[in-house]
């Protein structure tokens, strides 16, 4: 979907645990360069490339990937990409650095979370496909960062897009501003559920008080778009409500 000149909501697709799961990753592009926004689960670089040529961006003009934390289904795409497009550079938060490298395993892929989703998966799930998705769990993908973000830095691209720390779902979790559209990127941040906007899901989230906080950096902006990466698009009074998420509302 088009959310303004040069920045895109992309919708994929996603079979996982025996279900269908939709993400909402962000395209964004001038004539110099194109960034994608986090990579989705394994397995689905296609769906992007599809993606891509729905919005009428070329495939092969890609040359940046930003990852706004470490989560499975924010970079299980990440080393497909690159095996097909080493030039890329990737760009993250130094905190989520090491876990994205493999240097650390992800913090939400303790045993116990592991054991817990295998308990998940509906009985009729071959076993190959089984044994596949718990290999992915307990050795998860990782690749390389090549330049580390920091707070308040301006990325040139589609006009400019500001970076925002808000930890809390992840230790190095980062949110996008593009100031000429009035879009918030929010990540894992915020939510969508029934065309409503909501904080970060408790389940996935480690430090709920952290990552509430994290919302009062969203405050002075003036958003005319919020895209969640769970939930898609929110076109609401969106500074209204994330003030009031910000005080557990």
């Amino acid at each position: 979907m088009r959310i303004a000149e040069g920045l895109e909501m992309l919708e994929i697709e996603a079979q996982i645990m025996g279900g269908s799961e939709r993400i909402y990753p962000v395209l964004m592009w001038d004539d110099e360069h194109v960034m994608l926004v986090d990579t989705g689960y394994p397995g689905i670089t296609e769906t992007f490339q599809a993606g891509f040529a729905e919005a009428g961006v070329a495939w092969d003009r890609l040359d940046t990937v930003l990852i706004t934390h470490q989560d499975l289904d924010h970079i299980g795409g990440l080393p497909a990409i690159l095996e097909q497009r080493p030039s890329i550079r990737v760009l993250a938060h130094p905190l989520e650095r090491p876990y994205i490298e493999g240097e650390r395993m992800l913090l939400k892929h303790t045993p116990e979370a592991i054991a817990a989703a295998e308990a998940m998966l509906p009985p009729n799930v071959p076993a190959e496909w089984r044994r596949a998705f718990l290999h992915v769990l307990s050795h998860p993908p990782r690749a390389r960062v090549d330049a580390e973000l920091t707070d308040g830095e301006v990325l040139q691209v589609a006009g400019g897009v500001t970076v925002i720390t808000t930890p809390g779902h992840s230790p190095g979790h980062v949110s996008l501003y593009h100031d000429a559209s009035g879009t918030l990127v929010a990540g894992d941040s915020l939510t969508v559920k029934d065309g409503e906007l909501h904080g970060p899901d408790p389940r996935a989230t480690p430090d709920m008080p952290a990552a509430l906080a994290s919302l009062r950096r969203y405050a002075g902006l003036t958003i005319h778009t919020v895209i969640c990466y769970h939930g898609g698009l929110y076109r609401g009074d969106a500074g209204k409500r994330i003030a009031e998420l910000a005080e557990g509302k």
